[in-house]
């Protein structure tokens, strides 16, 4: 088959589009004709050698977000699945860690990621579990269903599972263009809640209202703390989601309302962060870390969206043959929303 191979760390040269085996699928596996994978910071991380997942190795073949058709199934999967259209969910727990045998698989000691430290959507042919292959509605493009798996469950999981965020809540969430906030907007106003966006130009701010925020503060001129106040009539919010790190990370827990929730779960700004103790616990502000999804989380995020009819962001789609331009347009923050690229 055809794939797209990383063969060593640096830059955008070191992804080969070549020819390799084809893989066969194992027992419990379906074998899956990638038509689209969505592509991922870690993508771009992994290959110049900043982060790796644990079992890393190379060669290896990217690509954590998959849709496609099953072609051909393994030993004890029903042969009935071949020609189903498919979305994969990336995080393969090992099903006997003390986390797996208590079914939070979430925290999983051993877990394997499709695209993260097992080959992934990059090749024109892709092995998963048959539990981890979810059907595809009809009506949804596979490109849209490609869009969904890393920053939808990362977001659902954050707000719902993490956050408990409800039904008239106030939410506030940063980086309005990036893939996580564009999934929380879309996830947490079809929930019910009111949702301001943060961003750093109109553009950006622009592209948060579209997809369903309420109210935007443009950080780069706005005090954040003063503008959220303004907008929830002196309460503050009720949620924050943060998945940037240090950048915003004291003034996000001023702009809490007493007893209010941080949810926080990326370190794009910096993975460490100056906190003063007492402007937490004196107005009872929760702190809460979002670990990796479950399972059960994963299936339940694609019902939600199914069924409220929520549509995936997509900015662009690309040739697999033009990965290394992608990576470079990831690198320079000129996506809004996924890049999908497409076999």
């Amino acid at each position: 088959m055809k794939a797209v191979v990383q063969k060593a760390l640096g830059g955008v040269e070191v992804l080969e589009h070549t020819d390799i085996a084809d893989p066969v699928p194992e027992a419990g596996e379906v074998l899956v004709q990638v038509s689209a994978a969505g592509l991922n910071r870690l993508d771009v991380l992994q290959r110049q050698g900043s982060a790796a997942m644990p079992r890393f190795a190379l060669p290896h073949i990217p690509g954590m977000d998959v849709a496609g058709t099953v072609v051909d199934v393994g030993p004890g999967v029903d042969r009935e699945r071949i020609g189903q259209r498919i979305v994969v969910n990336p995080a393969i727990a090992c099903g006997h860690c003390r986390f797996c045998r208590r079914g939070d698989d979430g925290l999983c000691d051993t877990k394997a990621v499709v695209g993260g430290n097992r080959p992934g959507g990059y090749g024109a042919l892709c092995a998963v579990p048959a539990t981890h292959a979810h059907p595809v509605p009809d009506h949804v493009d596979l490109a849209e269903a490609a869009a969904m798996p890393t920053v939808y469950s990362l977001a659902w999981y954050a707000l719902f599972r993490t956050g408990g965020l409800t039904a008239g809540e106030t939410l506030l969430v940063h980086a309005a263009a990036s893939g996580v906030t564009t999934a929380a907007v879309q996830l947490a106003t079809r929930a019910g809640a009111r949702v301001i966006v943060t961003g750093r130009s109109e553009v950006e701010l622009e592209h948060g209202l579209r997809f369903g925020a309420h109210a935007t503060i443009d950080t780069g001129t706005e005090n954040l703390v003063s503008a959220v106040r303004e907008l929830t009539d002196g309460v503050g919010a009720d949620l924050v989601l943060d998945h940037l790190g240090p950048a915003l990370f004291n003034e996000s827990i001023q702009a809490l309302r007493p007893r209010g929730r941080l949810v926080f779960c990326g370190t794009t700004t910096g993975s460490s962060t100056e906190l003063r103790l007492a402007q937490a616990y004196q107005r009872g502000i929760r702190l809460l870390g979002s670990e990796s999804y479950g399972s059960a989380d994963f299936a339940a995020m694609l019902r939600f969206c199914w069924s409220a009819g929520l549509r995936s962001i997509v900015d662009r789609q690309m040739s697999i043959t033009d990965v290394p331009r992608a990576h470079q347009l990831m690198e320079d923050g000129e996506l809004r929303g996924k890049l999908i690229l497409r076999h």
